[in-house]
C-alpha cells in the first residue's frame, strides 16, 4: 500500500511543478474528435459518443477521465461541427480538469478517390486544485505522521473555498486524408501554450503531436447486403514536451463484432491492450483493458474504458462526401 501511495503521490506532484501530459484514451476511434479534430463531421451523419475510463484500477485516486462529444457534416458549410466536453480528475479529485471545445472541419474532395478533411478547434479550461486534500512534509511528525499544520498557505488565483483555479483558451488543429481503404492525420494540440499554472509563475501547456495512419482490409466478397471481415492495422504516434509514446495494433471485425489487440510503449514497453465491441443498428458498444507490462505490473490493476456511441440516420446527399473507413473503437 505505502509504494502504491508513494507512486500516486510522486506523479501528482509531478503535475503540480512541471508539465502534465494530457488524459490519454485506449479506444481512439471511439473518440474521435478528441484523437483529431479534423474528424469532425466525417460520419456525416450526427454521431454522438462518450469515453469513460479508470486508469490503474487498484491505486485509490488515481486517474479518471470522461468525455462527451457530439458532430455531423452540413453541406451547406462544406465540413463537419461538432463540440466536446471532457472532465479529467486525479487524486480524488484533488486536481480537477474540465474543458469544452467547439470544432470545425473543412471537407475537401482532392480526386474521386482522395479526400481530405482540415479540423480547427478552439475552447475554454478550467482547472482546479483542492489544497485542503495536499499534504505537506512540515505537516508530519516522526513517530505520530500528520499532526501538525502547515505553514505553506495557497498561492495564486484563490475562490474562497480555497480552490486554486485557472482557466485559459486554447487552440488546437488537425488534417486527415484518406482514400477507400487507406486513412491517416496529424494532429496539434494547444498551439497557443496556454499558461495552466495553479501555482504563483508559469507552467505552459506544451504542443502535443499526434500522428497516426491505418488501413481497411477487407476478408471476403464485399456485398451490400452483408457485413464484410476485415482486419484493420493502426499506428498512432504522440508527443508532447519529451513524453513520447507509441501505439500499435490492429482490429478484427466480423458482422457486428469488433475485437483489437494493441502494443503501447514509450521507450519502454507499457501496456497489452485488448478491445472488444459489439454495434447493434446505431448504437455502439467498447470496451477495452489495459494490462500492464512495466514495472508497475503488481501496483497498477490495469486500466479500463467503456465508450458508447450512437450513430443517427439522416437525409443528405452522400455523393459529396466520403466517409472514413475507420474503426469504430
Amino acid at each position: 500500500m505505502r509504494k502504491k501511495v508513494v507512486l500516486f503521490l510522486a506523479g501528482l506532484c509531478a503535475c503540480l511543478t512541471s508539465y502534465c501530459q494530457d488524459p490519454e484514451f485506449t479506444q481512439f476511434y471511439a473518440n474521435p474528435i478528441y484523437l483529431n479534430p479534423a474528424m469532425a463531421g466525417s460520419n456525416i451523419c450526427p454521431r454522438f459518443r462518450m469515453n469513460h475510463r479508470n486508469q490503474w484500477a487498484n491505486i485509490s485516486g488515481a486517474y479518471v477521465t470522461s468525455s462527451a462529444s457530439w458532430d455531423r457534416y452540413y453541406d451547406a458549410l462544406h465540413g463537419g461541427v461538432g463540440v466536446m466536453i471532457t472532465n479529467d480528475m486525479a487524486g480524488k479529485n484533488t486536481i480537477n480538469w474540465n474543458s469544452i471545445n467547439l470544432v470545425y472541419s473543412y471537407y475537401l474532395k482532392v480526386t474521386r478517390n482522395f479526400s481530405i478533411l482540415m479540423g480547427a478547434q478552439a475552447g475554454w479550461n478550467q482547472k482546479f486544485l483542492d489544497w485542503n486534500k495536499l499534504a505537506f512534509g512540515d505537516q508530519i511528525d516522526p513517530r505520530d505522521g500528520f499532526v501538525y499544520a502547515t505553514n505553506d498557505i495557497p498561492s495564486g488565483r484563490l475562490l474562497k473555498d480555497r480552490w486554486g483555479t485557472r482557466g485559459f483558451f486554447d487552440v488546437s488543429a488537425g488534417i486527415v486524408a484518406y482514400s477507400k481503404k487507406v486513412y491517416g492525420g496529424v494532429a496539434l494540440k494547444h498551439l497557443n501554450t496556454p499558461n495552466q499554472s495553479l501555482k504563483l509563475g508559469r507552467s505552459d501547456l506544451p504542443i502535443r503531436l499526434t500522428t497516426h495512419i491505418g488501413f481497411d482490409i477487407p476478408v471476403g466478397t464485399e456485398s451490400k447486403y452483408v457485413n464484410t471481415t476485415s482486419f484493420s492495422p493502426n499506428i498512432i504516434y504522440t508527443y508532447q514536451d519529451g513524453f513520447m509514446q507509441l501505439n500499435m495494433g490492429t482490429y478484427f471485425k466480423h458482422g457486428v463484432f469488433t475485437a483489437g489487440f494493441w502494443w503501447r510503449t514509450s521507450r519502454r514497453s507499457d501496456s497489452v491492450i485488448l478491445t472488444t465491441g459489439i454495434q447493434s443498428g446505431t448504437m455502439k458498444i467498447g470496451y477495452s483493458y489495459d494490462i500492464t507490462v512495466s514495472e508497475l505490473t503488481n501496483v497498477t490493476g490495469g486500466s479500463h474504458e467503456l465508450s458508447l456511441g450512437v450513430d443517427m440516420n439522416c437525409k443528405i446527399k452522400k455523393k459529396n462526401f466520403r466517409t472514413i473507413s475507420c474503426p469504430s473503437f
